[in-house]
């Protein structure tokens, strides 16, 4: 048990990260927000007034202020160069400019060289878009959740609201369902569920629930 590497996958707020810190935290796994990632590269674009077009300059960007984590109460904490930008890759700006940026061949060759590099050892949990068919296609278990748009921008709106970003619910759903089509459709690593990976459908569950569903997967691989 120790040395396998669990995959999940899935659309914006279908419950991906909050589930694999969980489940991280049980197993005493190391857990990698692979999406905090690209939100990072994203925000120092911003910062550093670098185009979301320029693909050589964000890749540049991965390189010249490396991200990293810090294990924190509620999860982990997100930084780059040393700077902690934990609540600053959740803002609204980040959110829209996202999937351009992490669409970029070089930027995602650079950040899955990182990803793997972390997985080495086994014993992680690791979420994103592309981990099962791209970053960790060896990995033992592979999940890809999914929910309806309208349960994922209620979940979003619950977030935003507990942490003081305010967004509106309807502009945060349009956001949610054009970034699906985004993920979705672009050329690199697109969002799809990989041949191997069980589908959990979350809409209607509790996190406990999911949480639950997905410990009963991997006891049935008898792991």
């Amino acid at each position: 048990m120790e040395n396998i590497s669990i995959a999940i996958d899935g659309p914006a707020s279908s419950g991906k990260s909050t589930v694999a810190k969980i489940l991280a935290s049980d197993f005493n796994f190391i857990y990698v927000d692979t999406g905090a990632m690209y939100r990072a590269v994203t925000f120092l674009a911003i910062k550093h007034n670098v185009a979301f077009s320029d693909e050589q300059a964000l890749a540049e960007l991965t390189k010249s202020y490396p991200i990293t984590f810090k294990p924190a109460a509620y999860g982990q904490s997100v930084f780059a160069d040393g700077e902690e930008i934990t609540q600053a890759i959740r803002q609204p700006d980040v959110t829209a400019a996202v999937s351009e940026v992490s669409a970029h061949g070089k930027v995602r060759e650079e950040l899955v060289k990182a990803q793997r590099q972390l997985a080495q050892t086994g014993g992680i949990v690791m979420d994103g878009r592309d981990i099962g068919t791209t970053v960790l296609p060896q990995a033992e278990v592979k999940i890809f959740l999914v929910a309806s748009v309208e349960e994922r921008a209620q979940r979003r709106y619950k977030e935003n609201q507990e942490k003081g970003i305010n967004m509106d619910f309807e502009a945060i759903k349009e956001a949610i369902a054009k970034r699906d089509y985004l993920d979705s459709h672009r050329e690199v690593s697109p969002l799809v569920q990989a041949a191997d990976a069980v589908l959990v459908d979350t809409t209607g569950m509790s996190i406990e629930q999911v949480v639950t569903k997905i410990k009963a997967i991997i006891d049935s691989k008898g792991f």
